[in-house]
């Protein structure tokens, strides 16, 4: 048995659509997650004509996600950090306020979409931003970084609902602690720039954690907890996320580069961080709010 979930930007998913795609794949009766915002729907068998619907759907601003029906509700949540959690590159931000924004953008980009490798293109980004002083961390994070809208609500339900929480980023702990602290995380992974005399390296401590990293948390997080790894939700949206994103019982690129999105079955392009709750199941009457 398969649920199909159609998600939508608030307002924007028509009744009579859902109805339309439901009888056409001969599907149960709808479910509103939300109202003009999400609908499930369950299918004994994959339809044929699945990526020419999603195609069509996505210039309507729907996304279309197609699963199991079995373990759809996850145990632990798996999170990359930079523009999925927050809505910048922390590394692009603390280089546009030393001055070095657009060389280190245009490297950050590359190596997101896969074109270069991640540990190399980190070595060069940071060794840009040897000298400034200690404090441009602190400027940056109060001026510079936003949560991605959902974050706490997502994390909020998930931990209620007895959910583990982990956020692995190719980033930095002087980032990971403060936003892994702020949404709720049960713990962080990222890596540590490295200082001396209260200014930046431009180095980073050894090993880096990278793609291969995340899968490692993936490996021994789920250990640890007696889980299996199809009781993880994984989300991100840069290459080095393909490894985790692979591995979990549902992998989400979350506004991923295309060249990630090609290679995940579960895209979320228009949703925010609610809809890894929606293709849970979960109804916005089950959302948790934090205070």
């Amino acid at each position: 048995m398969f649920v199909i979930t159609l998600i939508s930007a608030p307002g924007l998913l028509d009744p009579s659509l859902v109805e339309n795609l439901r009888n056409a794949w001969g599907g149960g009766d709808a479910i509103w997650l939300a109202p003009d915002e999400a609908a499930e729907f369950t299918l004994s068998s994959l339809p044929q004509n699945r990526w020419q619907v999603w195609h069509d759907l996505q210039d309507l601003q729907i996304d279309l996600i197609v699963q199991p029906a079995e373990n759809r509700r996850k145990k632990m949540l798996l999170a990359d950090m930079d523009s999925t959690m927050i809505r910048q590159e922390c590394i692009d931000e603390l280089a546009d306020h030393a001055g070095v924004g657009a060389r280190v953008k245009d490297i950050t980009a590359r190596a997101m979409n896969g074109e270069l490798d991640f540990e190399e293109a980190l070595h060069e980004r940071v060794a840009l931003l040897k000298g400034q002083p200690a404090a441009i961390i602190d400027q940056v994070l109060a001026e510079r970084i936003d949560l991605m809208a959902g974050g706490k609500v997502l994390l909020a339900t998930m931990r209620e609902n007895g959910a583990y929480a982990a956020l692995v980023s190719g980033g930095f702990t002087a980032f990971s602690a403060a936003i892994a602290a702020e949404l709720g995380f049960d713990e962080h992974r990222a890596n540590e720039l490295l200082m001396t005399d209260g200014a930046l390296s431009g180095k980073v401590a050894l090993p880096v954690l990278g793609r291969q990293a995340k899968v490692d948390a993936l490996e021994q997080i789920t250990k640890t907890l007696g889980l299996s790894e199809d009781d993880v939700l994984a989300v991100g949206d840069g290459a080095n996320d393909l490894g985790m994103l692979g591995r979990a019982g549902t992998g989400a690129a979350l506004h991923a580069k295309p060249s990630v999105a090609a290679e995940c079955d579960i895209r979320v392009n228009f949703g925010d961080l609610t809809a890894l709750l929606y293709l849970q199941g979960y109804a916005q009457t089950e959302f948790i709010t934090p205070n």
